[in-house]
């Protein structure tokens, strides 16, 4: 029984960007062909691919077309397919409501800019939408593949559709753009044909226009000429295929409209035949992570052209997510599951062959520093994920890697760990690194201030990923990586730094420190040490004297096995259990506070002093006090007592 016409409100946030497509996106009106002719291919094969499951949907299957009708007396536009089509509800769900259209991240994203706006409507799967840009009223008759009922959709776009049941021969859909008086333009073939030309001439079916011709007397005629080469794009040598080209299909294949950095188009033959076409956008795809949920891949699958599965994970591991584009097999079943392709040595194959070519391509492009900047800012923290997760390739991949450094102009500036290695002093025989939330909060670290004497740069990792890296990657190139903050600290072997050697006579500082240093390798640990220990109790293991220090009075280190206080905050924000260790108090005797603790004969006093160099120290390092109040207590304690002193000698 045919369902009654119904009336129904769009939501909100469709509402917002119909208003969008029709009032805002005029310098790039062409955009909407574009899309929906993306639309029309991806419900072909999203057919082709059902049909492989359900032998019931191949009697519908005929040979996949789009047809784009002109029709300049009736003033209308028109876009056929013969794919999958859309029941009802689908319909309804696709069109009239967010669903997963993900048009609320799309109106998040919208940043007034016509042109970057209009880039983002494909990403974002409103496409369809766009079709107002052009049109005052829309009609969609769609029928679904398996199914004898059809149901057409109208709207003005005015924050309403309709629904109704249809009648529709073939499945798929056709979409009717009644179009605004001052829209001629895409009544004309030769426009038409520029636009498809430039963005759709990879759709591997066939495109057709249609335009109508008055005969007169009622009489019309039509007069169909082909407009696209309708073959895979990836099927052609490469030596065919312009950059243009390569571009365009890559905005078809990434729903993407930004410039890709750098491809991987290759054919292998031999035991196995399969064909790559793969790309390395140059912004972060939307959808990597929204809502925590990030997307597995971007690779298409295709066995002998004909499209299997979308998002086909197994062909790149997840450190190489970013990557959008096909793999198309001659041996794989058109069958394949995706259960079938986890284990299948066809696809360890190609598998192999994809990272081989996509690391390959990573390192030629880092040649060129300002694309490999661009890239590294978009999915550098990813892209080190391989470090942790392919042990095969740990030093490939790490040799890809970026990072800031004392060395550097800020974070933005980065070197590889090879770079690193070329500028390290002489007689420095590890890579130095320091881990904290920000490049600034680095640079502040207590545990740096030798380091910076000594004039030896230090690696700045941020990223929350670096915390697992550098407990997988223990050394690069044979250079052991070492914490800043971990273990006991020996920098005599590089002597002086370059600028303390140049101003030796005016640098007293520096050459204090290093005679301390060499003074206190010699000595037995001063007993007042002991006695600091026994004041803090169980809150620390042991409290040294430091050899990391120049300038502040204390700092937390820990062993080298030990988890540092950034993972630890990284694991309980995560929910993660982590058993509680007490670090290791290093004092710097020169330092005028840990002198007045020295020599400071009441005990309360030295608790109050011991207590708050143990509070500085934990706040240095980005940790939390455990009694907040107590050490605001204590510093007002101290701060009155100095001002009492003070007014006592006046």
């Amino acid at each position: 029984m045919a369902q009654e016409k119904e009336t129904r409100a769009f939501e909100a946030e469709v509402s917002q960007v119909l208003r969008l497509m029709i009032h805002a996106m005029y310098s790039n009106k062409e955009v909407f062909l574009r899309e929906l002719v993306s639309n029309a291919s991806d419900a072909i094969d999203k057919l082709r691919f059902e049909a492989l499951a359900d032998a019931a949907l191949r009697a519908d299957q005929g040979e996949p077309a789009i047809t784009i009708t002109l029709d300049k007396e009736a003033r209308t536009l028109t876009i056929a397919d013969n794919g999958i089509g859309m029941s009802r509800e689908e319909v309804t769900r696709s069109i009239g409501t967010i669903a997963s259209s993900g048009t609320r991240e799309f109106l998040e994203r919208l940043s007034g800019d016509q042109k970057a706006d209009a880039n983002l409507i494909g990403q974002f799967g409103v496409g369809f939408y766009s079709a107002f840009i052009v049109a005052e009223r829309v009609e969609l008759t769609t029928r679904r593949a398996g199914s004898d009922e059809a149901v057409r959709w109208e709207s003005t776009g005015e924050g309403d559709y309709t629904l109704e049941a249809a009648e529709k021969e073939e499945v798929g859909t056709e979409i009717v753009l009644h179009l605004r008086e001052e829209e001629d333009e895409f009544l004309e073939p030769l426009r038409v044909e520029t636009v498809i030309r430039r963005y759709s001439d990879h759709i591997s079916f066939p495109i057709l226009l249609v335009e109508k011709i008055d005969e007169g007397e009622g009489e019309k005629d039509e007069e169909i000429r082909q407009l696209n080469q309708a073959s895979a794009l990836w099927t052609r040598p490469g030596s065919e295929i312009s950059e243009e080209d390569y571009t365009e299909f890559y905005h078809h294949v990434a729903r993407a409209f930004d410039e890709p950095l750098t491809r991987v188009h290759t054919t292998v033959e031999g035991r196995l035949k399969f064909t790559l076409l793969l790309f390395v956008p140059s912004a972060r795809p939307f959808d990597l992570a929204m809502g925590g949920q990030e997307r597995t891949g971007g690779v298409k699958l295709y066995v002998k052209r004909v499209f299997i599965m979308d998002e086909a994970e197994v062909f790149l591991p997840r450190y190489l997510r970013f990557v959008r584009g096909v793999v198309d097999s001659d041996d794989l079943p058109l069958n394949v599951s995706r259960e079938l392709l986890q284990d299948n040595r066809v696809v360890r194959s190609m598998r192999q062959t994809a990272v081989k070519k996509v690391l390959e391509a990573l390192e030629e492009l880092s040649a060129d520093a300002e694309k490999y900047a661009t890239f590294w800012k978009a999915f550098g923290p990813i892209l080190k994920e391989g470090v942790i997760e392919d042990a095969d390739r740990r030093e490939q991949v790490a040799a890809l890697a970026r990072f800031a450094s004392t060395g550097t102009e800020g974070a933005e500036q980065t070197l590889s760990l090879a770079q690193y290695i070329e500028r390290m002093r002489p007689g420095q025989d590890a890579i130095y690194y320091v881990t904290a939330d920000s490049y600034e909060a680095a640079l502040a670290s207590p545990h740096l201030e030798i380091f910076k004497a000594r004039g030896v740069e230090v690696l700045v990792l941020t990223d929350a990923v670096d915390e697992w890296l550098v407990n997988h990657l223990s050394e690069f190139e044979g250079k052991t990586l070492r914490s800043v903050d971990r273990g006991a600290l020996d920098l005599e072997s590089l002597g002086k730094s370059d600028e303390a050697q140049a101003g030796e006579e005016g640098d007293d500082k520096a050459d204090a420190t290093e005679n301390d240093e060499s003074s206190e390798s010699q000595e037995a640990p001063a007993p007042w040490l002991g006695e600091v220990g026994e004041l803090l109790g169980e809150r620390v293991r042991e409290v040294r004297l430091s050899k990391r220090l120049t300038d502040s009075p204390s700092c937390l280190v820990r062993e080298e096995w030990e988890i540092g206080e950034r993972m630890r905050r990284i694991l309980e924000q995560a929910g993660e259990s982590v058993p509680s260790s007490a670090p290791i108090l290093e004092l710097n005797e020169k330092h005028p506070l840990v002198e007045r603790l020295v020599s400071e004969s009441d005990d309360e006093r030295r608790r109050q002093f011991a207590e708050l160099l143990l509070d500085q120290a934990r706040l240095a390092e980005g940790g939390q006090l455990e009694a907040p109040a107590l050490f605001v207590r204590r510093i007002n304690d101290l701060l009155l007592e100095l001002l009492s002193e003070d007014r006592a000698e006046k």
